[in-house]
């Protein structure tokens, strides 16, 4: 799909949940056999729209989220274009045995939504905090895993995944102003990462959330002189192993950072393929540590886990002296 540039700018204040919602309107209107099942988050998944011009397509499940992706591979089973929807922590891991089982070992097609992941609910704490879903999701065989940069590329994946051979997770990050990454419309194919700068000393891949930081913090680095490349891994399984070739070929230094924990996400993914490669250079993993705080806002847990842009512009800068001055 084409979206204008005044759709970028236009989503990039309504936050990736209501991006999905814009989604959802065009599935509808395309996909004849669609249904969307939610997880009593109709509003909070921006369905409402959705819900009133396609009723016949809409189901609410309830607070039974367990039972709506049971709902959805019998859907799938027969047929239908199936898509669930609910918050990250309650799409993933109260849901982990059926998408294992019922996605993953008998591989029905579900595209399985996960609204507010990473730390944007932590005033609510860690029930609804979700730090640990691409670990999860991406140990399961037959599920492809995306964690969009912002709303327009909400609406790519959400979109593409329709037409995808397996069962997608979308890994939706932010709040609600969701500063856009891109500007104007691009190709978007799920398990192909796209450069979004060039640079000869460091290699920053990030997804999610991470990738406007990273593009921030690869112009503060230029300041000091430092060459920086930044790539958006949108897709982390299936991984983009050629861009990591290249960046490994290029560069001295690769950095991954992510709204997630430091295990089993983005940076473990680039590590494990690096771990098969010939002197391959180092890497700084930048994330959340393996640990859980307590409840917060969301600009403050970025701080206290040095996700700001600052934080990470320093972290990579003292990283880079250490290992190259």
């Amino acid at each position: 799909v084409e979206i204008s540039d005044k759709e970028f700018k236009q989503w990039s204040r309504i936050g990736s949940r209501a991006a999905f919602g814009i989604a959802a309107l065009e599935l509808g209107a395309t996909v004849d056999d669609l249904i969307i099942l939610s997880g009593d988050t109709s509003t909070s998944a921006g369905l409402e729209r959705f819900k009133k011009t396609y009723p016949e397509k809409f189901q609410d499940i309830g607070i039974a989220e367990q039972n709506m992706m049971g709902i959805a591979a019998g859907l799938a089973s027969e047929g239908e274009t199936v898509y669930t929807a609910t918050f990250a922590p309650f799409q993933t891991m109260r849901c982990c045995e059926q998408i294992k089982v019922n996605l993953g070992y008998m591989n029905h097609k579900v595209c399985f939504v996960g609204l507010a992941s990473g730390l944007v609910l932590g005033n609510l704490g860690y029930t609804h905090c979700c730090i640990e879903d691409l670990a999860v999701m991406r140990s399961i065989p037959n599920i492809t895993v995306i964690s969009p940069a912002d709303c327009g590329e909400t609406v790519k994946a959400a979109l593409a995944a329709a037409e995808y051979e397996s069962s997608v997770y979308i890994r939706l990050t932010g709040e609600a102003k969701n500063p856009a990454v891109y500007k104007t419309d691009y190709d978007f194919e799920i398990g192909k990462a796209i450069t979004l700068r060039e640079g000869e000393d460091i290699t920053i891949i990030a997804g999610g959330t991470m990738v406007y930081k990273s593009l921030q913090a690869a112009e503060m680095l230029s300041e000091s002189g430092l060459s920086v490349a930044v790539v958006n891994m949108h897709t982390i399984k299936p991984i983009d192993f050629t861009v990591i070739d290249r960046a490994c070929e290029t560069t001295k230094l690769l950095v991954t950072i992510e709204e997630h924990s430091v295990i089993g996400g983005l940076g473990s993914a680039v590590a494990e393929y690096k771990s098969t490669l010939v002197n391959a250079p180092p890497q700084l993993t930048i994330g959340i540590p393996d640990t859980y705080s307590k409840a917060g806002e969301y600009a403050d847990l970025l701080q206290t886990y040095g996700l700001t842009t600052e934080q990470i512009t320093e972290n990579i800068a003292s990283q880079y002296k250490i290992l190259f001055s």
